[in-house]
């Protein structure tokens, strides 16, 4: 992308406003991304929720991410990036209110549908508008601490959750959203210049893809439905069958309106071409759908079960946050020189041990001696993870892909989370009430425990048998079309 008109530079009051405005609405996400789990029991017991209500108030708002993030971006590019950032900060707001007032399981999983539709339209305009509007000389260092400062707000999240969850109620946690998006409004109206793809508007019968974008969310709701329902109404009741039937016939009508519109479609099926990048899509559905049902289950059974308040429980899981920031770039350069298969195979071994030894975790564990080891083992194999995945999924493809071929990535990982979340009470057998019966949800935490390390196994069971290292990145328009060879 060459420099545009009027460059920003981070050292100018300019390019620190923009910088700014991009890195408050990314906390403002992030932080509900990782607060809402912390405050699921405090929640389930105020309105009264079943374990479904639960798993849809951490579901509605990832499918709408999972199913309209691509969309999002595709929006911005049309119609100008700062103006969708706008709208979708705006939107993300007012939902956040409408989650604090929320008086039932209902209204507030409905509040969520619409606050990951506005995270869906923020989402790409953070890092779009980084990218569109710095110089190029300062688009690196600006992306790093987009990037940095973010991490720290995702590291800070349990904590500040955690305390005003203790302090003044669950509802502060969606309420903290109106001044953040406050001050993302005022700097981005101020300072964020509006940008564009010139090209949209002669490319946008092709590129715009609603019809797309719909079907993967009807294709996600339905699964997610009939995995969430079963537990309830059965899993050979009419409802959860039309679901799953629903589900899986939008998925295959993805997949074939995606390969008529070719290149010109929101997921260009020439991407999977590359069979490395089909491999690592798989291994980040895997490894993300271990990550998100260890944290739904470790928040629920620390509270309900070993007895700790909220802060506590935020508190257990910040040195894995902790050693993702100091560690990521480490591993980045680390796969740079030895390719990427070491550590995606290292690294999910080293998770799973982790989700092993907190299966010992009971009423009236040590944090220090029960609980931090197995929580520092599964950040120590994300941290392995997290960096050579991404540098790899980019490396696979061609470069003119490599804004759709991240989304894509980005919208497999929230995939994978929010199948486990719907699949893992089915699995070990939690329904109702049962997160707070001890009993029930102990045996349910453990075999939850299980579950996820054997995803991990089986991430690194695929990165060692079919991971290879990625070209290097040269532009080179076969190359998602063919995969890299190792050396």
């Amino acid at each position: 992308m060459t420099a545009p008109a009027h460059a920003l530079r981070i050292r100018t009051t300019a390019g620190r406003g923009t910088l700014l405005a991009a890195i408050l609405a990314s906390g403002m996400v992030f932080l509900d991304s990782t607060v809402v789990n912390v405050a699921l029991p405090r929640l389930g017991a105020d309105l009264d929720a079943t374990v479904a209500g639960l798993q849809w108030t951490v579901n509605g708002y990832a499918l709408m991410l999972a199913a309209f993030v691509l969309l999002g971006g595709s929006l911005g590019d049309r119609f100008g990036r700062r103006r969708i950032f706008l709208i979708g900060v705006v939107w993300f707001a007012v939902a956040s209110v409408l989650c604090g007032l929320a008086q039932d399981t209902n209204q507030l999983i409905a509040a969520r549908f619409l606050q990951g539709a506005g995270g869906a339209l923020l989402t790409p305009g953070s890092l779009s508008v980084l990218q569109a509007s710095f110089h190029p000389d300062d688009r690196g260092r600006a992306i790093g601490t987009w990037s940095g400062l973010s991490g720290v707000s995702t590291a800070l999240g349990p904590f500040v959750g955690g305390w005003l969850i203790d302090a003044l109620s669950w509802r502060w946690i969606f309420f903290i959203n109106l001044p953040l998006a406050a001050g993302v409004l005022l700097a981005a109206v101020r300072w964020v210049p509006e940008s564009r793809d010139e090209n949209a508007s002669r490319t946008a019968g092709r590129r715009f893809d609603i019809a797309g974008a719909l079907l993967g969310a009807l294709a996600l709701g339905g699964l997610t439905y009939a995995l969430i329902d079963a537990p309830v109404r059965g899993p050979r009741s009419w409802p959860v069958l039309l679901a799953a039937v629903v589900g899986v016939l939008a998925a295959v009508c993805f997949v074939l309106l995606e390969r008529h519109r070719g290149e010109g479609a929101m997921l260009p099926t020439t991407l999977f071409g590359s069979r490395l990048f089909s491999v690592l899509n798989v291994f980040t559905v895997l490894v993300y759908a271990a990550l998100s049902g260890f944290t739904f289950f470790l928040s629920v059974y620390l509270q309900n079960v070993v007895g700790w308040s909220a802060l506590r429980t935020g508190l257990a899981t910040v040195p894995m946050t902790v050693l993702l920031l100091l560690g990521s770039a480490r591993a980045g350069a680390l796969s740079a020189r030895i390719g990427p298969r070491p550590l995606l195979t290292v690294g999910p071994v080293a998770a799973a041990a982790g989700l092993l030894l907190l299966r010992r975790v009971g009423p009236g564990a040590s944090y220090w001696w029960d609980v931090l080891p197995g929580v520092l083992l599964f950040g120590v194999g994300l941290t392995l993870v997290v960096a050579p995945l991404t540098a790899s999924v980019l490396a696979a493809v061609a470069d003119r892909f490599a804004g759709v071929a991240s989304g894509f990535n980005n919208a497999a990982s929230r995939t994978g989370g929010l199948l486990a979340v719907a699949a893992l009470p089915l699995l070990v057998g939690l329904s109702g009430t049962g997160y707070e019966q001890a009993g029930a949800l102990t045996d349910a935490f453990r075999g939850a425990m299980t579950w996820c390390a054997g995803l991990l196994l089986g991430g690194a069971l695929l990165a060692a048998l079919l991971v290879r290292r990625p070209a290097s990145a040269d532009g080179a328009s076969d190359r998602a079309a063919r995969p890299a060879r190792s050396g």
